[in-house]
């Protein structure tokens, strides 16, 4: 995650011009897809917004709406803050006030990628924000983006939008985007609980077997021909032999919708760490299956968003642009 910056600016960094005002748009993601541990990455029609708009003054005004309202800090501590002026101070600059609103939609802690779209949105920011001469490109953001997060896979389709296979090479991550199939269509289905990637990740074992892994290479291959053009594959693609079921016991009533999904010859796989189930379906009537299955498992109807309700069931559109610059002036 970024790192605090010290509040007072450095002498010798110029400061970004005042008076700016840039909106970035984000998508939510989906990692892993099953198979594509730590690797594939889906961007799906879900978004987080965050305006900010630079003072002169030193000041820090904050606003945040939806998820995380009542929980996340409006102050130099928030994820957006601390990324922005990792930003600007990694390109040679700093600012001095900023007002910010963020408007949050993706659902926190349920793996859809709410801290890597936080990241992605005020990296690109503070890139616009920057004199043009001095914006390093969008491979600057995804490499300082994909450090800051960890890993690239969630990073990646949020900045970039489709389907994304990402890796490490030395120092430096690479990733390369996947035209999706237009009959692929998601569905999540997100539980009222969150789940730490950090708990998650301990479950895990520090090993896996041959066998295991063989078979997942295999899986993870032929995950990206349906995704890409054979959808048709996509309940075999879909099979996974390295984290799901070691995770399952930290979200039970998960495995067990995913389980009960599968049973119909549906696509369903933990997004990323979990918990939200995501249904990837290759046709109408898998669609409306699909929707049966979640809305049996929740109990609830595709309106009905209530706190009480176990489960937010959502059919979404796959996000093809990633984070965009939607106003600057």
């Amino acid at each position: 995650m970024c790192p605090s910056v010290a509040d007072s600016v450095p002498a010798e960094l110029p400061l970004i011009a005042a008076g700016q005002t840039v909106t970035v748009q984000v998508p939510a993601t989906s990692a892993n897809l099953g198979p594509g541990f730590d690797s594939l990455g889906l961007a799906l029609g879900l978004y987080d917004t965050l305006t900010v708009q630079t003072l002169d003054s030193p000041e820090l005004l904050f606003e945040l709406n939806g998820e995380g309202a009542d929980s996340l800090p409006r102050d130099a501590s928030h994820l957006s803050v601390r990324c922005i002026d990792h930003a600007l101070s990694s390109a040679g600059y700093a600012r001095a006030g900023l007002r910010i609103v963020a408007n949050n939609v993706i659902p926190h802690g349920r793996g859809l990628g709410s801290s890597a779209a936080a990241i992605v949105a005020a990296l690109s920011a503070a890139h616009q924000l920057l004199p043009e001469h001095a914006r390093p490109g969008t491979q600057w953001i995804f490499q300082h983006a994909s450090e800051l997060e960890g890993h690239p896979d969630n990073v990646a389709p949020a900045l970039f939008g489709g389907l994304a296979i990402s890796w490490q090479e030395e120092d430096s991550y690479r990733t390369a985007k996947v035209q999706v199939h237009p009959s692929v269509v998601p569905l999540v289905a997100v539980p009222s609980h969150e789940l730490s990637t950090e708990v998650a990740r301990e479950l895990l074992p520090s090993s896996v077997s041959h066998q295991s892994a063989a078979a997942n290479s295999g899986r993870s291959a032929l995950l990206i021909h349906a995704l890409a053009q054979a959808p048709e594959f996509l309940f075999a693609a879909t099979e996974d032999y390295l984290h799901q079921g070691y995770r399952a016991q930290a979200m039970v009533e998960s495995a067990e919708l995913m389980s009960a999904a599968r049973s119909r010859h549906l696509a369903a796989v933990i997004s990323g760490a979990g918990p939200t189930v995501l249904i990837l379906t290759a046709n109408p009537g898998e669609a409306e299956l699909a929707q049966q299955v979640a809305l049996a498992a929740g109990r609830s109807e595709p309106s009905e968003f209530a706190p009480e309700s176990p489960w937010r069931v959502r059919e979404l559109e796959i996000d093809l642009e990633g984070a965009k610059i939607v106003m600057h002036r």
